[in-house]
């Protein structure tokens, strides 16, 4: 299969770098409006082939034809966000630019899987949806991915656990408005309430809130990329190999949850069609009522987009 990405930053490129070490595709493309960033970038990871041993094709491009025949294209493109900036201050600026890609792209890839990850990412794909025409299984975006490795993570450290024994999800909105559903979170199969007292749950679930704020106010300049990288890596490999793994990720939902007409993040299963199917797991009420809140969230920032 042929994989695009639209965004030669450091998301998309290290991205690009998984995949291409992974041979996750018989050709990656990389493209970038920067005179020479993903040229420089591919040829980089090119030249590493003998000794990743991977026979896969990495090329770059500026023009929007060398995704020509794409089976998904992943969007990185757009501003990244900085120190004191929210997801939200990217709304306007980046919904242009997704905008934009989306109709190349599918002039294109008519028949390829989308995955967005410019953010705010629950809106971009919103846009990209639009955009595109394209059903509602072949646009997905890259949120809960996210989200829910971080909190899997932030739970490994505190318990000093594998990181392969611990399960978690993060439904809703990416940014402040996600639901972290701790009472699904286990390790080895041991609910995570069992293990820790609630003052440290709800400060793992705190700081998983304010993960990308935290890593952005440390690096000043640039915002996360190895953690997105790997979460889009995960999305592509379920699939190109069909492996149909429920993930967290932003779709349209139309009736599912209680709700219709907004893109959120909540568990499907991802396979070589796209999305094969939306999870409906049950929720509390209390639950439920936050992801309507973040659902609302999202619904107000979609009624500030331009036409």
């Amino acid at each position: 299969m042929k994989v695009s990405i639209v965004g030669a930053g450091n998301v998309g490129a290290t991205a690009a770098q998984r995949m291409y070490a992974l041979e996750l595709a018989r050709e990656v493309v990389l493209v970038d409006v920067v005179p020479g960033l993903a040229y420089g970038k591919a040829l980089d990871m090119q030249q590493a082939a003998p000794l990743i041993e991977s026979d896969c094709r990495i090329t770059g491009a500026t023009s929007f034809d060398a995704t020509a025949g794409s089976d998904i294209v992943v969007i990185t493109a757009g501003l990244a966000r900085k120190a004191g900036m929210s997801r939200d201050d990217l709304l306007a600026r980046n919904a242009q630019t997704v905008r934009d890609v989306a109709r190349q792209i599918v002039a294109r890839s008519p028949n390829a899987i989308l995955i967005t990850v410019s953010n705010p990412v629950d809106e971009m794909t919103w846009v990209t949806l639009r955009a595109s025409g394209l059903d509602r299984r072949r646009v997905i975006g890259m949120s809960g991915v996210l989200d829910s490795t971080r909190l899997r993570s932030f739970i490994a450290q505190e318990l000093h656990a594998g990181v392969e024994d611990v399960d978690a999800l993060v439904v809703g909105s990416h940014g402040d408005a996600m639901v972290p559903l701790v009472r699904y979170a286990s390790v080895a199969g041991i609910p995570v309430a069992h293990l820790l007292p609630p003052e440290r749950i709800a400060a793992i679930v705190e700081r998983t809130r304010n993960a990308g704020s935290e890593i952005i106010d440390l690096l000043k300049t640039s915002s996360a990329y190895y953690a997105p990288a790997a979460a889009i890596t995960a999305m592509v490999e379920s699939i190109i190999r069909d492996k149909r793994r429920i993930l967290p990720c932003a779709t349209l939902l139309q009736g599912e949850y209680g709700l219709r007409d907004v893109v959120l993040g909540v568990p499907a299963k991802l396979g070589r069609d796209g999305i094969e199917e939306i999870v409906e797991i049950e929720l509390l009420e209390e639950e439920r009522m936050a992801l309507k809140r973040s659902a609302q969230v999202v619904r107000d920032n979609i009624a500030r987009l331009p036409e």
